[in-house]
């Protein structure tokens, strides 16, 4: 295991040889000096990053209490997290001599970001989504297809992430010698879950140096969301050992914790196995994977990353739970006094933010990471609220 008792590589033999072949092609890549340096020139050149740490004052002002600051990973290209990791992987693949990446995705985010670093380093790309997700997400999968992506839109259980996870490990599995398997979250079998957290840990890293350059100090609080848990795990990382920096994970709880249409995987769930990775899961009475439910496609889903369990395991990070209404009241919030639409899943961390905030001594600092962009949630939230949009 990697991370205490979670973790492990819990795959059927013939991809466990794929997972070893990754798993050395990262140990020697993150040696090479010149493999992290063409990683972080992608960043600075073509993502766009450091993405902004950005004073919220008007919400701040709005709700009294401490200083509320948005780390802008929305202003990223593709308008989300996604790419920080997506281009490290991609990188990774192209090393190993792999022409084709094969991705999930939720929101369609990721998929978008596998799509354009694809058009990019000039790699083939399949990208596979639950029925339901797509069409939530319909404006993310035509982006796909017009970056050149072929779009797998899977049909069987509820149609959601779990099973866009399970067909594109299905598809992977039937052609390991040619395929790159771009997991979008820190899930998965060892080494997944450390490799996505290593890519996106410049999240955190950014928010430690601007922080000290504007305010000459830490933050007292750092608040993101978790569906698999990459936006959150990049955040968290560079603040895990200091202790006076409180670290919370905010996770769906659809129409409520104590109904079965929910994705509160920390506060509800178990230890289990998904997708060749222990950790926590949403369980039915008989052991099955529950069904869940999330007004955010990038959410809905009934585990989470490895690392976090352990982190809840040793009390190092505060996991809660926000409903559809909360996520879209907030939503409508940042977006009324900031100009900022943020993502629905970011609108998540930002409900509980609003919660908190106000209970916290003004000189208190509060991060949210503002993991993405909410053009692509506008229709749904609007259905949410019983509005009409004309396409």
């Amino acid at each position: 295991m990697e991370f205490g008792r979670f973790g492990g590589q819990f795959v059927p033999e013939k991809i466990l040889v794929a997972v070893k072949k990754v798993e050395k092609a990262y140990e020697e890549a993150m040696q090479d000096p010149m493999f992290m340096q063409t990683y972080r020139e992608y960043l600075k050149d073509y993502v766009g990053r450091p993405s902004l740490l950005y004073e919220a004052k008007r919400l701040t002002e709005t709700l009294g209490g401490a200083r509320i600051f948005l780390k802008r990973e929305d202003l990223n290209h593709t308008g989300a997290h996604k790419i920080n990791n997506v281009l490290g992987q991609a990188l990774l693949a192209k090393r190993m001599g792999i022409r084709k990446l094969i991705a999930e995705t939720g929101a369609g985010q990721h998929g978008v970001a596998t799509a354009t670093v694809a058009a990019l380093l000039n790699m083939d790309c399949e990208i596979h989504m639950g029925a339901v997700d797509v069409e939530k997400q319909s404006l993310n999968v035509y982006r796909m297809r017009m970056l050149g992506a072929k779009v797998v839109v899977v049909e069987e259980g509820l149609k959601t992430l779990k099973e866009a996870v399970d067909s594109a490990l299905i598809t992977w599995a039937n052609d390991l010698e040619n395929t790159f398997y771009l997991i979008g979250s820190a899930v998965g079998p060892h080494p997944y879950p450390t490799m996505v957290r290593e890519f996106q840990k410049v999240i955190g890293e950014e928010i430690k140096a601007q922080l000290q350059e504007k305010e000459q100090r830490l933050p007292d609080y750092v608040v993101a969301c978790v569906g698999g848990g990459s936006n959150a795990i990049g955040a968290f990382y560079d603040f895990i050992q200091n202790p006076s920096v409180k670290l919370i994970g905010v996770e769906a709880a659809g129409d409520g914790i104590d109904t079965k249409r929910h994705a509160a995987t920390m506060t509800k769930g178990q230890t289990g196995i998904i997708h060749g990775m222990q950790t926590k899961v949403l369980l039915d009475p008989d052991g099955s994977i529950s069904e869940v439910y999330s007004i955010s496609a990038g959410l809905d889903y009934p585990g989470v990353g490895p690392e976090h369990s352990y982190l809840e395991s040793i009390n190092r990070v505060q996991y809660v739970a926000i409903n559809d209404q909360e996520a879209v009241d907030a939503f409508i919030k940042l977006t009324q006094t900031e100009g900022i639409i943020p993502a629905i899943e970011s609108g998540h961390a930002v409900a509980y933010a609003l919660k908190l905030a106000p209970s916290l001594p003004k000189e208190n600092i509060l991060v949210i990471n503002l993991s993405g962009r909410g053009d692509k949630d506008v229709k749904q939230v609007a259905r949410f609220l019983s509005e009409t949009l004309i396409d």
